[in-house]
């Protein structure tokens, strides 16, 4: 079984300790990428995940690499081995998946950019254990069992670290990254649809920097 190289573990390392808190961002019109994740970044933001829940997340993901290179810029919901290589083509500097397959995770082991394998169940987790990986996605975190679930892994898998994302709100991000196993929380609030809808940059930016301090104060 192919084993994920300890350059990927801590090139995905590097991504998830870059900030506590992971944007979830869906675009739904191409001219929004740039000034939405630069908007984030201004609010003291520097990891982002594009999803491919829309046809424009891939050239988002390009675009973004280009126009803010200080930043780490990911994509997710990613599902197939074509995605996979889509998205490393367009620049992506690590992959998040929803779920797990053997092929996406052999597929992981020997890719440009790292994966961060999704998971719910601890048979999931223990697949991608077996290829080496020891950071995962756990989503839908809230709906597969939240903190207690989380708290519960740490038992078999003390060496394995979580990026929860899925029903996380601002008001919840700080007990989960109280949890030792939790390094970032990813999350959709930050991107709220009436605040993208209205190219509201500011109001992106300020709820960036909120969630941020919540964190330090909470």
């Amino acid at each position: 079984m192919p084993q994920v190289s300890m350059e990927h573990r801590e090139q995905i390392r590097a991504v998830l300790f870059a900030s506590p808190l992971m944007p979830v961002i869906t675009i739904h019109h191409p001219d929004d990428a740039v000034p939405l994740c630069r908007a984030l970044f201004e609010g003291g933001l520097r990891v982002m995940e594009i999803t491919l829940r829309t046809e424009f997340g891939v050239d988002a993901i390009r675009k973004v690499r280009e126009e803010l290179p200080g930043a780490w810029v990911g994509a997710g919901t990613v599902t197939s081995i074509a995605q996979y290589r889509q998205v490393e083509a367009a620049g992506a500097q690590f992959v998040i998946t929803p779920g797990v397959t053997e092929a996406i995770l052999d597929f992981g082991v020997t890719s440009e950019a790292p994966l961060l394998p999704g998971i719910a169940t601890a048979s999931e987790l223990l697949m991608g254990y077996n290829h080496g990986y020891r950071y995962f996605k756990f989503f839908p975190a809230e709906v597969s069992g939240g903190i207690p679930a989380l708290k519960a892994f740490s038992g078999p898998f003390p060496d394995v670290a979580f990026c929860p994302t899925g029903g996380i709100r601002q008001n919840t991000a700080a007990d989960y990254l109280a949890l030792q196993s939790v390094v970032t929380v990813g999350g959709t609030w930050l991107t709220p649809d009436d605040a993208v809808a209205n190219k509201d940059w500011a109001r992106i930016t300020e709820i960036a920097r909120a969630s941020l301090a919540s964190l330090k104060t909470g």
